[in-house]
């Protein structure tokens, strides 16, 4: 009886095929004499930490990639080696070093001026071949600055909207959809912070401004262990430190904004700052106007990003971090609305010796709206916010074949859904949604594992545990929206209690030196959700937690991928089908109100969801011409018990075929040329299909949900960049976009009418957002 107990609780435990896998390969370490070889890497010219560079011990082709402080460790037999460091962009640096014990190694890399063509890959063919990470994409900023977007300015989340598998969220938008999730099932950081809202101006601006980021990653699928939280993807960007040798400055002047950076050593090699701003200036026109409304108006945001470190000795830096975005938008004396994003991350990196670094963060995000009616008689203000304090302590241990992650996460919400106030003389009622906190924690584990020169493997646990907490009054709902209980709740009393382990595991096969087969197998759970019923995502959009009738979201996700480099390393190519099965979705029954409603979840329908597709990439990463090709064939359906009797439809985000093509071409030695070409199946929507009169008004029938569909969306656009002379202590350039270049009318909405004067008529009414845009940014730095 006793062995089957054991046996039992070893089979349904991941952690303890965890261990077993990690311990038996180790018992052949202690063979032979080993020592490490460990240190920092950074940029020669600016002290910049450089992210993923290659470490390697040439004579029996052992390798490592440096993490995301630049930390890098490798352990060999004690012996005499060839230590060769490179990164993209960067001259290799070959050392020769004695292996007899630990040795620590602090390297920098000098900007390879040769290199004149344009590059745009930031991964190095052996960290591809050799990773078991699949769906992982990584953005060069040097690259991203030559690909027109709308408007002119350089958009991270606009370009990866250009890589398969992630969909843009709508014209002009920087919300996306990956793999068949929803916007919000993207999990966004910013130096570790959780960014709630990524848009400006509703989307036509990304919050994050590209001349204070240094390193972007997008993982698709195949989260490692240390994320969490959100069901698609992780958009993980992380700010430049700042540069720790001299003092610098930077900025653009455009048609409709402006930037500038400063950054430079607070003591020299020792700690160093990084500020920089933005804002738009479109409201500045409208004072010119001798309209009084207008001229009074507001519509303009502005954003700083900011970061200082400090190396108080080889072993311990502190980082601080932060962001403050605002958005305002109003008529004078009429409407105003304001958002805005506030973050900071305090961080402590500790070296415990040459396998054992240390992260240790404490982070706080802020994201609010305010909403005013300043109408005599109708004014109010309507305000609302979500706030998270979180720690998080992560360890990385380096040791023979493997790098060991693993560490714990406490995460606090708060999220106040509405509070509506106004004056005496008003008649609106003033009303507050009640306030609901939530306790999220995790722990985590993972091992990345090279068994062979042919197989690695990297394969981890996440235990997620969420708890919903009082003070409040909570209420229980029947399947057709009636209260059926109703409880209070005392302050930190918990109301309801979920955990879920979240296994991950992938594999790497290396069918040759430049080619492998990949497998993943990865769940996770989102305990925070948005509720949206507008085709794109609105500043307006309201989150709420898990609680006692909305259960965590759920997906379950199989991927397989083969990846190819030829030409030598010139050409990258990769084919990854997936599979995910998702539970719990959420939608809203028929004429759901979301605004300013206590009983919002009475209005809630709960149900499943299936995604699979193939995405196809290929890519030139080097030469005078480059850029890529993707291609993504997928399906994205949901199913609801009050919708359609239960049958599967197309989610709003459906989208049969997407293809992307984006070129780059340096023209010689001052001019870069460019052009991107997107076109995707139109998204999927009900369409009328049928009217009928009633008392003199025209009322439209409905079929099933999301049957038909809008047109298919292309558009090309083109961009050119000239440099100023070089040589110069002071440089400039300029940029010219053209956006939507043969001035394709893309349906944005798709409205049904009367023909006038024939009411047994309808006619169809499109709404176009953008005709060709120009553009124009001069671009300096001193």
């Amino acid at each position: 009886m006793n062995r089957k107990v054991k046996f039992t609780f070893f089979k349904r435990s991941p952690i303890w095929l965890f261990c077993f896998c990690f311990l038996v390969s180790q018992t052949a370490k202690a063979q032979q004499q080993r020592s490490t070889v460990s240190g920092i890497i950074k940029d020669a010219s600016t002290g910049e930490t450089l992210i993923g560079a290659s470490v390697r011990l040439i004579e029996i082709d052992k390798a490592a990639s440096s993490n995301s402080y630049g930390f890098y460790s490798l352990s060999a037999p004690n012996g005499e080696y060839s230590l060769q460091i490179s990164y993209i962009g960067y001259q290799t640096l070959t050392k020769k070093i004695s292996l007899a014990g630990k040795l620590t190694l602090n390297l920098e890399l000098a900007s390879s001026n040769q290199l004149q063509e344009v590059v745009i890959s930031s991964k190095s063919s052996n960290e591809l071949m050799n990773s078991p990470q699949m769906g992982l994409e990584k953005l060069n900023m040097e690259g991203v600055k030559n690909i027109p977007v709308l408007l002119g300015e350089r958009d991270v989340l606009k370009t990866i909207q250009l890589l398969p598998g992630i969909k843009s969220a709508g014209e002009g938008n920087s919300g996306f959809y990956v793999r068949g999730g929803s916007s919000d099932h993207n999990l966004i950081l910013l130096d570790e912070a959780n960014v709630y809202n990524a848009s400006h101006l509703l989307g036509f601006f990304s919050t994050f401004n590209s001349d204070a980021i240094k390193d972007v990653a997008v993982y698709k699928g195949g989260m490692p262990a240390q994320y969490g939280g959100r069901l698609a993807s992780v958009l993980d960007i992380k700010m430049n430190d700042g540069n720790s040798k001299e003092y610098t400055a930077e900025g653009g002047i455009g048609l409709i904004s402006s930037r500038l950076k400063v950054e430079g050593p607070l003591i020299k090699d020792k700690g160093s700052f990084m500020l920089s701003g933005r804002r738009t200036y479109a409201d500045m026109f409208l004072k010119l106007s001798s309209d009084t409304v207008l001229n009074g108006s507001a519509l303009y945001f502005y954003d700083v990003n900011a970061k200082a470190n400090y190396e108080i000795n080889d072993r311990n830096t502190m980082y601080l971090s932060g962001y403050f975005g605002q958005d305002k938008l109003g008529l004078n004396k009429t409407f105003y609305f304001n958002w805005g994003n506030t973050t900071a991350t305090l961080r402590w990196n500790h070296i415990f010796n040459s396998k054992i670094f240390s992260n240790t963060s404490l982070i706080y995000s802020d994201y609010n709206y305010a909403i005013e009616n300043l109408q005599s008689g109708n004014d109010f203000r309507v305000t609302s916010i979500i706030r998270d304090w979180n720690l998080k302590q992560d360890f990385q241990y380096f040791t023979t074949g493997h790098t060991l992650r693993f560490g714990l996460n406490a995460n606090h919400h708060r999220i106040e859904p509405g509070k509506i106030s106004s004056s005496q003389t008003s008649e609106v009622n003033e009303r507050t949604i009640s306030t609901r906190n939530g306790l999220e924690l995790a722990a985590y584990i993972s091992d990345e594992w090279r068994v062979s020169d042919v197989v690695s493997l990297n394969y981890g646990l996440r235990l997620s545990s969420f708890a919903l907490l009082g003070p409040g009054t909570i209420k229980s709902y029947d399947q057709d929206g009636n209260t059926i209980a109703s409880r209070s709740y005392d302050k930190s009393q918990i109301i309801k209690h979920y955990f879920y382990p979240e296994p991950r595991f992938a594999i790497n096969y290396r069918l040759a030196e430049q080619s492998a087969l990949k497998a993943s197998v990865t769940r996770n759970t989102q305990n925070l959700h948005l509720l949206s019923n507008s085709s794109a995502s609105l500043p307006t959009d309201l989150w709420i937690m898990s609680s006692n009738n909305v259960k965590p979201q759920v997906a379950d996700q199989a991927a397989l991928g083969y990846y190819l480099n030829f030409n030598k390393d010139k050409f990258e190519f990769s084919a990854e089908v997936y599979y995910k099965n998702m539970r719990n979705q959420i939608d809203y029954k028929n004429a759901a109100n979301l605004r300013a409603n206590e009983n919002v979840e009475a209005e809630l329908l709960f149900g499943k969801g299936r995604a699979y597709g193939i995405e196809l990439f290929l890519k030139k990463k080097y030469g005078d011409f480059n850029g890529w090709i993707g291609y993504t064939l997928s399906r994205t359906e949901r199913s609801f018990d009050g919708i359609d009797n239960g049958t599967y439809f197309p989610a709003k985000q459906d989208r049969t075929h997407d293809l992307s093509l984006v070129a780059i071409y340096k023209a010689g030695k001052r001019w870069t040329l460019s052009g991107t070409f997107v076109y995707n199946t139109g998204n999927a929507v009900s369409f009328p299909h049928g009217k009928y009169q009633l008392e003199d008004r025209t009322e439209y029938y409905y079929g099933e949900r999301n049957r038909d569909r809008m047109p298919d969306y292309h558009r090309l656009d083109l961009g050119a960049t000239l440099e100023g002379k070089p040589g110069k202590r002071f440089t400039s350039s300029w940029t010219f976009g053209l956006y939507n270049a043969y001035n394709r009318h893309n349906a944005y909405t798709i409205e049904f009418e009367d023909v006038p004067g024939d009411a047994t008529r309808t006619q169809a009414v499109q709404t176009a957002l953008f005709g060709i845009i120009p553009s124009v940014t001069w671009n300096f730095k001193l």
